[in-house]
């Protein structure tokens, strides 16, 4: 197979049925990175004040979920027009043929996820959490809307890293225990590494897409070799902040069963590392990396409540 003078293999088409491409445009696992910042915010409030309140962590995660949907029908809408998913089959927007109505559904899951935090709120009889929230959806919004478009200038990763790390955890924390935490803070870099783990590892089959657009994802800028390279660092330095931080005592020594999804970690790494180049291979690099980010994420939260 011939490269292209980036020295990333195209992609090689291949005949999907319609509810496959339907599957891969809801993007059903996707949905994760609204579980796991809710569940360990709610699972380190229940650590330290022993709160907990079933009703606003239910509400909580069913508003995430929504606000993910708005996440990632509104940024189909945006990239469809600048063209970055012209050759995306399994895209919303180019799946029904019409953005205004896309953009339209996007809206309103956004309404109802709003509506949940606003409810949670009312609960707690002050308006902290929606305001995080807020921001969370503002930050989110510059990501592909204009006239932010920041992901196209490679500052998606530290958006994800910030919104699904200490601003939602942080909003969950206090949604339980009406209050902040400065440790719980710390811990929340954790989950906002694995998440931007997710949306780096996106990157890398749609490098001609990309620069077709103008697009400077980090894998544009760095090359997919050097990006493999970046990850492998990355997933390195998420394990060893785990154990520091249970040194200092942040996290409770039961954290270190996070160890138990290095498999998960190792699969994602060793994969980017030998099909960096191939698109039709690495693209699905990015569901390796929610398989990492859901299982770490998962064992820290229940590390919190064995704890107790």
């Amino acid at each position: 197979m011939k490269t292209t003078e980036e020295g990333v293999q195209p992609i090689v088409k291949q005949e999907v049925s319609r509810s496959q491409l339907w599957y891969a445009a809801i993007k059903p696992p996707m949905y994760t990175v609204a579980v796991i910042p809710v569940s360990f915010g709610t699972a380190l409030a229940y650590r330290e004040t022993g709160e907990f309140h079933l009703a606003s962590y239910i509400v909580f995660l069913l508003s995430a979920i929504c606000i993910i949907a708005w996440l990632n029908l509104s940024n189909d809408v945006f990239d469809a027009e600048t063209g970055v998913d012209v050759n995306k089959a399994h895209s919303v927007v180019n799946l029904t043929g019409n953005a205004s109505l896309v953009f339209a559904i996007s809206n309103i899951f956004l309404l109802l996820g709003l509506g949940g935090v606003f409810l949670i709120n009312l609960w707690l009889g002050d308006w902290t959490v929606l305001g995080l929230i807020v921001l969370c959806c503002f930050l989110g919004y510059t990501y592909q809307g204009p006239p932010f478009r920041l992901g196209y200038v490679g500052l998606g990763e530290i958006i994800c890293f910030i919104t699904f790390g200490p601003l939602a955890i942080e909003a969950a924390y206090y949604s339980q225990g009406k209050a902040f935490s400065a440790s719980s803070l710390i811990a929340s870099s954790l989950i906002g590494l694995s998440t931007a783990i997710i949306l780096f590892c996106s990157h890398f089959h749609q490098v001609k897409d990309d620069l077709a657009a103008g697009k400077k994802s980090p894998i544009v800028r760095l090359g997919t070799a050097t990006g493999a390279r970046v990850l492998t660092v990355a997933v390195v330095v998420f394990y060893v902040l785990c154990v520091i931080l249970v040194l200092l005592r942040i996290l409770p020594y039961t954290s270190l069963m996070v160890l138990l999804s290095i498999p998960t970690a190792w699969k994602l790494v060793s994969h980017v590392k030998a099909y960096h180049a191939q698109p039709e291979k690495v693209q699905n690099s990015k569901f390796l990396a929610v398989n990492f980010h859901f299982l770490s994420g998962l064992l820290l939260s229940v590390s919190l409540i064995l704890h107790n």
